[in-house]
């Protein structure tokens, strides 16, 4: 389930907004201030951001310049005005996509599946300090592509699609294991350990992987 971040301080067109995106099986969170999008996006899990030019502490456009600094995800500029310039300016700062209010919230919701079917097929995804390049079939944390072997790889990547979730045992022997007959719970522990030591040797101070004793493991991505 995609995760949708809205940035828009008028009540009536976030409440609508968000009711589209959820009706059509989308996760969606709401922000009122422009400072909130990058401590959001920090924490992970945020597949797009759509994102309001007129927020009251902060020009969209300089929100979506920084959160360009540090992520690569979709970006939809929402605005009252339509000017060609604001709509050149927007795409040039790195947004994907460009709506003026009024808009059709049925079109929103599409403008966002044709967003993420573009950035999931050929672009990497953020989750916090990892970034995930499905295409290429690697991992980067920290600023350094991982060296994993096959099933850390699939353990990681389980782990990653939802930040924070605990996984247990079987879950991820189901998921990453499923062509590995003789594997049990002792092979999760031994994948979990080695891929804790190749985290840790990029960042010693962290240790991203939470063991939840007696119900499996999840992730942090911030």
């Amino acid at each position: 389930m995609p995760t949708i971040l809205l940035a828009e301080d008028e009540a009536a067109i976030a409440e609508t907004v968000l009711y589209a995106l959820r009706a059509e099986g989308f996760a969606a969170e709401h922000v009122l201030l422009g400072g909130q999008v990058l401590p959001r996006l920090a924490r992970g899990g945020v597949d797009l951001v759509i994102l309001d030019v007129g927020l009251p502490d902060a020009s969209g456009f300089e929100v979506c310049r920084r959160l360009r600094e540090h992520h690569a995800l979709p970006v939809i500029f929402l605005t009252a005005r339509s000017d060609e310039i604001d709509r050149v300016l927007g795409l040039e700062l790195g947004a994907d996509d460009y709506m003026a209010k009024p808009f059709s919230p049925r079109e929103l919701v599409a403008r966002v599946r044709a967003r993420l079917r573009r950035h999931e097929g050929g672009q990497a995804r953020q989750r916090g300090r990892f970034e995930i390049d499905s295409e290429a079939h690697r991992i980067r944390y920290a600023g350094h592509w991982l060296e994993l072997t096959r099933y850390e790889h699939a353990l990681l990547g389980e782990l990653l699609r939802r930040p924070g979730a605990i996984l247990g045992r079987a879950q991820l022997l189901d998921r990453v294991w499923a062509d590995a007959l003789e594997s049990g719970e002792r092979t999760v522990d031994t994948h979990v350990k080695t891929l804790r030591a190749k985290l840790r040797a990029l960042d010693p101070a962290r240790d991203p992987i939470r063991t939840h004793r007696g119900l499996g493991y999840s992730i942090e991505v911030d």
